[in-house]
């Protein structure tokens, strides 16, 4: 063994070990809300969040969906997120492919203030996002949220989608100039097949963020029908005794659509953010 060898791997060692302890750390609070979630609140106000299960059962799930009303409030996630989502991922394709090929005054201006919003705190936004729902009628709808996720999700889809597309040869769209393609044909069937790796990657990520939004949930809408899973759970805990069972069992089936999401886009989510590594 070298000596470079020999001083390397007691730290690549550690380094293991490290990752190892790490990794168990983080799925603690998984592994107990999966246990927590097949229990009965009984079992833990007798004995302990932290002790052994004494009986183990699948009713939390029927009351987190039944009585909690996941199945009212899961629905409305879908309602919203999909929505927005489409309209996020159309718009931000459409003026990031325009910031990517076309040269015109104010293309960085218009670049620059996407990434300026990305930089201003949602919270500051609040009442005057509130105001504007309110005086547009949108206040307490769907589409009130719709468009807030929209509007809020431009600058950061836009500003990936972009550079994105800058990275695709311009010989492929002056080509298809030349044999008479337009340009929403040219952005249809060319750049946006080219930067499926990066729609993949945005779409993951948009569909996670806009599916667990919480603040905005309860900024914006004010009936119970109308409410998405995250908003929803929270109206579960009581003033003075809350069922932890049934909250940490419609947490779970919250986060079931959000993962067979991330499993069926993983490999193209892997592939745009890892895009350019290598060169």
């Amino acid at each position: 063994m070298t000596a470079k060898k020999f001083f390397n791997s007691p730290w690549r060692t550690l380094g293991y070990i490290v990752l190892v302890i790490i990794t168990v750390l983080w799925l603690v609070p998984v592994f107990s809300a999966l246990i927590t979630a097949f229990r009965t609140n009984d079992d833990i106000l007798m004995n302990g969040f932290w002790s052994l299960p004494r009986q183990l059962g699948l009713d939390s799930f029927k009351d987190a969906w039944e009585r909690g009303g996941l199945s009212r409030y899961l629905p409305n996630s879908f309602i919203i997120t999909l929505p927005a989502l489409v309209l996020t991922l159309f718009l931000s394709s459409l003026s990031a492919y325009a910031l990517a090929r076309f040269r015109f005054r104010g293309n960085r201006l218009i670049f620059f203030l996407y990434v300026g919003g990305m930089m201003l705190p949602f919270q500051v936004l609040m009442l005057p996002v509130f105001r504007l729902t309110d005086a547009l009628g949108l206040y307490d709808t769907y589409w009130g949220l719709i468009a807030f996720h929209t509007a809020f999700q431009l600058g950061f889809c836009t500003f990936l989608l972009r550079n994105y597309m800058r990275t695709v040869p311009g010989e492929i769209l002056e080509a298809a100039r030349i044999d008479g393609c337009g340009e929403f044909r040219a952005w249809w069937q060319i750049m946006m097949p080219l930067t499926l790796p990066a729609i993949a990657a945005v779409a993951t990520l948009e569909f996670t963020w806009i599916f667990n939004d919480y603040l905005w949930a309860i900024v914006l809408l004010r009936s119970d029908d109308l409410k998405p899973v995250t908003a929803g759970l929270a109206a579960l805990q009581g003033q003075y005794v809350m069922d932890w069972t049934v909250i940490t069992a419609g947490a779970l089936l919250a986060t079931v659509p959000t993962v067979i999401v991330f499993i069926f886009l993983q490999r193209y989510f892997i592939e745009g953010l890892t895009l350019g590594a290598t060169k």
